[in-house]
């Protein structure tokens, strides 16, 4: 009896657990059968594997080959576990040595040539490697993927004869070098093209200082779907962990992986006929919906109302948390959804309800069912609720004179405001929660009255009435003053429209 164990990864939501793959050789009629919770796929990988051992030349046992992907109790699916289990086979067959297997983790598709192909989830099974101290060897496709992570030794090989070529010869891998990080060539609209909408524009600058929700509405035409599109221009840049946490996302949901976008907040627009599995996600083996690829960014939801209410009303939870669960018969998968929602609405089914255009015929009725497609509860989740009105047409082609701030000016006192955040409390404004809220957002006993007033008059929950808090002391640190005043207060109600028209 011959025995041999090597390393790789399975995928489980965004973790990458251990697998260890033990391959024994004995007595009996020559077959390879694979146990511990393996999936079609991996099933499958006992044909794959042989053909291309076949292929390079290598002697495939005539014995009994059992192979136990341990832990036994841990689902495994995908064609990640070819290249260990083929190396776990030629180990035990004595045709490799398997001490120099040992600190080494292995994934790789194996075609029936022999060629290594690439597979999905490679960014966290690399964080995981690194933590283990062990040297991961991918395949050349996924190399770029996994240098990302600092600290990793990676091997990146085309083929399986030229894996075991290297070990024969004796001769250590080629480990890959990181490589620097691709410039940004993604390129978002910029605040200078916003034509008026002073407001918007305001509260589009307090939603990203403090990573604040917001709500525009307004007619058709007047800027909101652009207004959300320079968002991203204008937040501060990732941190290399943020950066990490959203690319992994990406590395579990895709093949390939694109290292322009290193780095870029994801800004992701489903559409409003998009289910509620698309936005949470879901499927037999649990991948990331919209709201977890929005991890770090924006969510921006276009005509809000036309989505399904049950679709939105998946929402409430995740913007709360911060997270999604997703549970199976077999296994629960939770992914991060720390995602910053920016929604935009017309007044009316219309579209036109309080325009000076006058086009609006819209009943009382309708207007009020149509607003009513989004629940309270939703709507009391969302911290800036702003108007976007029509803009003037002087203002449109240019005969008003009109001083425009581009992005890069505004991101800097973004930047600023958010830096003050992180200093004070370790954490945007908007996650201020418990002790850290009271502590950090005092007021005094003029701002106690106005807002015990502003309570009482709006009807406003003990959940709003914190937003409200929260997004004065975004507006205060915009203005890089201390404590909180009348004045930031008042300006945080009045992002409060709707609240202010019930």
């Amino acid at each position: 009896m011959s025995l041999a164990a090597v390393y790789s990864r399975a995928l489980s939501g965004i973790e990458a657990p251990e697998v260890v793959v033990e391959v024994m050789l004995s007595s009996g009629l020559p077959g390879i059968s694979i146990i511990g919770l393996p999936e079609a796929a991996v099933r499958e990988a006992k044909d794959r594997v042989r053909g291309a051992l076949i292929s390079g030349g290598f002697k495939l046992p005539q014995r009994r080959v059992t192979i136990n992907l341990a832990p036994a109790d841990l689902p495994k699916s995908g064609a990640r576990l070819d290249l260990p289990i083929a190396l776990g086979i030629l180990a035990a067959s004595d045709q490799l040595p398997l001490e120099r297997l040992q600190n080494y983790e292995w994934m790789g598709e194996l075609a029936l040539d022999g060629r290594l192909r690439p597979v999905r989830g490679v960014l966290p099974a690399a964080l995981q490697a690194r933590d283990a101290g062990r040297t991961l060897v991918v395949p050349e496709e996924n190399a770029e993927e996994a240098a990302h992570v600092e600290g990793l030794s990676i091997v990146a090989v085309g083929t399986l004869q030229q894996l075991v070529a290297l070990f024969m010869d004796q001769q250590p891998l080629p480990e890959r070098s990181v490589g620097g990080i691709p410039a940004t060539t993604v390129k978002v609209p910029n605040l200078s093209q916003v034509r008026g909408q002073q407001v918007a524009r305001r509260a589009l600058e307090i939603a990203a200082s403090g990573g604040h929700h917001l709500l525009m509405m307004g007619p058709p035409g007047t800027g909101k779907t652009l207004l959300a599109s320079t968002l991203p221009g204008i937040l501060p840049p990732m941190s290399e962990q943020e950066a990490l946490e959203s690319a992994t996302l990406y590395s579990i949901n895709q093949l390939e992986f694109d290292p322009s976008r290193w780095g870029i907040r994801p800004f992701r627009t489903p559409h409003h006929t998009a289910s509620g599995v698309a936005l949470v996600g879901g499927g037999s083996h649990p991948r990331p919906g919209e709201i977890s690829l929005a991890h770090r960014g924006v969510l921006f939801l276009d005509e809000l109302p036309e989505f399904d209410r049950k679709v939105l009303e998946v929402l409430r939870e995740p913007i709360e948390s911060g997270r999604i669960t997703i549970s199976r018969a077999t296994a629960q998968s939770e992914f991060p959804a720390q995602f910053q929602l920016i929604a935009a609405m017309n007044p009316c089914p219309c579209g036109y309800h309080g325009d000076s255009s006058g086009k609006c015929h819209c009943s009382p009725d309708q207007v009020r069912n149509y607003r009513s497609k989004i629940s309270g509860p939703l709507m009391d989740r969302i911290d800036l609720q702003v108007e976007v009105a029509r803009v003037s047409s002087g203002l449109l082609t240019g005969i008003e004179a009109e001083e425009v701030e581009a992005s890069g000016v505004v991101r800097a006192r973004v930047v600023e405001a958010r830096e003050r955040q992180l200093a004070r409390q370790q954490c945007p404004n908007h996650q201020l929660e418990g002790e850290l809220l009271e502590k950090n957002c005092l007021l005094d006993r003029e701002s106690q009255q106005f807002l015990t007033h502003a309570i009482e008059r709006l009807g406003l929950s003990g959940r709003g009435y914190h937003k409200v808090v929260r997004v004065a002391r975004t507006i205060a640190d915009l203005a890089g003053e201390a404590d909180l005043t009348v004045d930031h207060l008042a300006e945080a109600l009045s992002f409060r429209k709707l609240d202010r028209e019930r």
